[in-house]
This record gives structure tokens, C-alpha cells and sequence, in this order.
């Protein structure tokens, strides 16, 4: 591992599948479910919920970009959610739920925008991408009960019908960037 951490926000729809999505690559070294791209301060979810923030339900990751580049984490984020339907992810409907990208450098922008004109350019999708691309200005952690949520909760039906697709999706299209399994 290098000394060089980077740091992003992404928005997929529910934060519990985008964080068990991005939990499993090596070279992500820290995920943490929160709030972002809004303007309330502090907000709980139950404020975000309602859609009246402008937050999105996020995940700020802490990446080595020696381990795993930028180009890649975006290739999974691309691979792990609709980013062609604004304000939803299936049943998840809302403003907290946009595709969103909040970059920490100019270079991420570039990249985050040379990717979505490539997706576009190459027809990926049957609608025009409409991720939303911002700097991150400020995140806010979600509540204690929000992390590692597909972790504890395998079992719940949330969990087996929305989140484990997403998790199978990432491990199908992208094994080489999957951290080793223990056990």
C-alpha cells in the first residue's frame, strides 16, 4: 500500500448497497455511509429522507489509487446502479437516492467526466447518463446503525433482494479487483 490515500463520495441510489459494493474491492480502504451535496448542516436521516436537504445518501471512500485508479472505482460505481434515472434506484425514489459523483480533485473531475462521455459515446445504456458531478464540500457520517448494514443484516429481505444483486453484479464483472476472501 502506498502513502498516496484519495478520497470520493459516490451516490447509487441506498447507501447500504453502494457501501457493500465498495467494501469489497482491495485498495478501498475506508467506506463510511453519510450525507452529501446538500446545504442543511448535520442532517439525520430522517431529515434527508424527506428530501427537503439537496443531500444524497452516500459513500465517502478512502481508495489507494496505486491499488485501485480512479478509472476503476468508476467502472464499478458505473457497473453497480442506474445512473441513467434521475432521483431513483428501483423502489428507492427521491433526491437522496441521485446518481451522484463527489470528486476531491481536479483529476477525478476530468476522469469522472471523461468516463461519462465514454458510456454515452459508446451507447451503454439505453437513456443519457444524468449522474451528477460536484465537488465534495462537506459529508456528514450517517447514524451508528447505518454502517456496515449489509454485513449485519444478510438475512433481511431488503438485503437479499437489493443489495446482494448489487454485490454479485460487482463480483461477476469485476474479480480482479476484488479483495481475497478469508476462509
Amino acid at each position: 500500500m502506498s502513502d498516496h490515500i484519495e478520497t470520493v463520495a459516490f451516490g447509487g441510489g441506498c447507501f447500504w448497497c453502494t457501501e457493500a459494493v465498495f467494501l469489497q474491492l482491495r485498495g478501498v480502504i475506508f467506506v463510511m455511509p453519510g450525507y452529501a451535496g446538500g446545504s442543511v448542516p448535520d442532517p439525520t436521516y430522517e431529515e434527508v429522507s424527506s428530501g427537503h436537504t439537496a443531500h444524497a445518501e452516500v459513500v465517502k471512500i478512502e481508495y489507494d489509487p496505486d491499488v485501485l485508479p480512479f478509472r476503476k472505482l468508476l467502472e464499478v460505481f458505473f457497473s453497480a446502479h442506474d445512473p441513467t434515472t434521475p432521483n431513483r434506484q428501483g423502489a428507492d425514489v427521491g433526491t437522496q437516492y441521485r446518481s451522484i459523483i463527489l470528486y476531491t480533485t481536479d483529476e477525478q473531475k476530468r476522469e469522472a467526466e471523461n468516463v461519462m462521455a465514454e458510456l454515452t459515446a459508446a451507447k451503454k445504456f439505453d437513456t443519457p447518463v444524468v449522474t451528477e458531478l460536484k465537488l465534495l464540500e462537506a459529508f456528514y457520517p450517517a447514524e451508528e446503525y447505518h454502517r456496515n448494514y449489509y454485513e449485519k443484516n444478510p438475512g433481511v429481505p431488503y438485503a437479499e433482494t437489493v443489495i446482494a444483486p448489487k454485490v454479485e453484479t460487482v463480483r461477476r464483472e469485476h474479480p480482479g479487483l476484488l479483495k481475497k476472501r478469508s476462509g
